[in-house]
């Protein structure tokens, strides 16, 4: 990336995550991710990402423990301010924690928080600092749609994969169209116009995944897909309804994904 573009995107994504009331002086605020958020300014997305971790370490992260039969190496992606890394320790497993937000409060300066910190590497999705199959498994968490290239970023996520490791995507908007994930782009761009004067584009990322995008990357990179669903409750089962019913675009969906590469 361009580093006038980067300094942009990080500028205006520090501007955001701070009004936004993310991060806390308080470093049980981190140690309490995803479960608890006791700065009480995000609470119904963390309940989210609660949902979705809780589903992982349930039916996902065992089958690649069991099969490992030692820590796994965990390459994680987009990890903000380092809370899923955090966790994976707690697990014993060895994840190293990747971002270009260094920030002391929603990025990775805020890794400092946590006892027995895990590696951070301040880096691009792209052109990831590691050796060839230095990891079990590659992990996107709600950071996945921040690239600007899914195939070149999967690519990268593959070069640095052992054999039998896996890609796994989690909370990265999912629609059935891409002309779905369009409006929502737009209408996420109005919103930040009116809000903080700029509409949050300078990095240019993707922003979301549509059904024909997944199989798309599936053929181009020979990826075997497959999903795991977390159950978010009624209210969240019930908005494609309520968004036909007052017809505005129908919302995404969030499932974790775990793709494992052929030969």
């Amino acid at each position: 990336m361009h580093s006038a573009t980067r300094q942009n995107f990080l500028e205006d994504y520090r501007l955001i995550r701070h009004a936004e009331g993310r991060g806390s002086e308080d470093p049980e605020y981190y140690r309490a991710l995803p479960f608890r958020d006791l700065s009480g300014k995000n609470t119904a997305q963390w309940s989210i990402r609660a949902k979705t971790w809780k589903h992982f370490e349930a039916r996902v992260l065992p089958e690649f423990e069991r099969a490992s039969k030692r820590p796994l190496d965990v390459l994680d992606l987009g990890a903000g301010n380092g809370w899923t890394s955090w966790q994976l320790s707690q697990r014993g497993h060895k994840p190293v924690a990747l971002d270009i937000f260094t920030d002391a409060k929603d990025g990775l300066g805020a890794m400092r928080c946590y006892t027995n910190t895990p590696d951070a590497v301040e880096a691009e999705f792209d052109t990831l600092p590691f050796r060839d199959a230095a990891f079990n498994l590659v992990l996107f968490n709600a950071s996945f749609h921040y690239s600007a290239a899914y195939t070149q970023t999967l690519a990268e996520a593959r070069r640095c994969l052992r054999a039998g490791g896996a890609v796994v995507i989690m909370d990265s908007p999912i629609y059935k169209r891409p002309e779905h994930g369009r409006l929502m782009q737009a209408e996420r761009r109005a919103q930040f116009e009116r809000q903080y004067g700029f509409p949050s584009d300078a990095m240019g990322s993707v922003e979301f995944l549509d059904d024909d995008t997944i199989e798309r990357l599936g053929r181009e990179l020979d990826i075997r897909w497959s999903y795991s669903q977390p159950r978010y409750g009624w209210r969240w089962a019930m908005r494609p309804i309520k968004a036909w019913l007052l017809r505005k675009r129908p919302p995404s969906r969030f499932a974790i994904l775990i793709g494992r590469f052929g030969s």
